[in-house]
């Protein structure tokens, strides 16, 4: 039988009874028809999963009963930031999705040179709010009972002046780069990989990269787009270097 997990922003205590997300007991109420005592499993990113039973179904308030809590270890032993330049449309939202399967601890999104999506304050708010929705949707389908975090978009050179020495590697995929996936060797801070647009990085952020010690990671002879490339990456890090050989 499928396992139905629904994330909920907010503490889970055994015992404890709370009122599920609107869009979540619609879902359960109307489409699945669950009744009461059916199962459901919440988590809330703490890194565990609450078995819980519904104990109300109503036309506007679902509620269930939380009965216990396993620890959940299926989190990557390789932590990876995407930091994935902003792209147009649904594009973004099936990066955020599958990274987020692929086991990514961060997403970035950046703003850059060729950037063709621009945001003000109050669009880029809306945005960063439906990315981790996505995220957290995501999860729920994957198992995975940690959220990855995701930032606010943000200029390339800010980012890069706030990132800490703290030994991750530093990757970024560039046409020209010259590393492969199994020549590199990870610390346990893990990894940072840059992925351009859809017009790609330009000169001006290709120079600031290479200053702030990134290098260039290559896939292979063929160009790929914004929304397969760091995706593709990320796969073949996590089967080379994480938990997916």
């Amino acid at each position: 039988m499928r396992t139905i997990r629904i994330h909920v922003d907010q503490p889970l205590v055994t015992g404890d009874e709370l009122d599920l997300p609107a869009q979540a007991g619609e879902h359960l109420a109307r489409v699945l028809r669950l009744g009461e005592g059916a199962p459901v499993v919440l988590f809330n990113g703490d890194g565990g999963d609450y078995a819980a039973i519904l104990v109300h179904v109503g036309k506007r308030v679902v509620r269930a009963r939380i009965e216990g809590m396993q620890a959940v270890s299926n989190e990557s032993p390789l932590p990876l930031t995407l930091a994935q330049g902003v792209a147009r449309g649904e594009k973004m939202d099936l990066i955020v999705q599958k990274a987020t399967e692929l086991g990514v601890a961060r997403i970035v999104p950046l703003l850059t040179e060729r950037s063709e999506v621009r945001l003000d304050p109050a669009r880029a708010e809306k945005r960063l709010m439906h990315w981790r929705a996505v995220a957290a949707s995501a999860c729920e389908q994957s198992g995975r009972a940690r959220l990855p975090q995701i930032l606010p978009a943000q200029p390339l050179d800010g980012w890069l002046a706030g990132l800490p020495q703290d030994g991750a590697l530093r990757l970024a995929l560039l046409p020209e780069g010259s590393r492969s996936l199994r020549s590199l060797v990870f610390a346990p801070a893990g990894g940072l990989l840059v992925v351009g647009p859809e017009g790609g990085l330009g000169e001006r952020d290709v120079g600031s990269l290479q200053a702030a010690g990134f290098s260039g990671l290559a896939l292979g002879p063929r160009i790929l787009r914004t929304e397969t490339a760091g995706l593709a990456a990320l796969a073949g890090l996590q089967a080379v270097h994480g938990d997916m050989g």
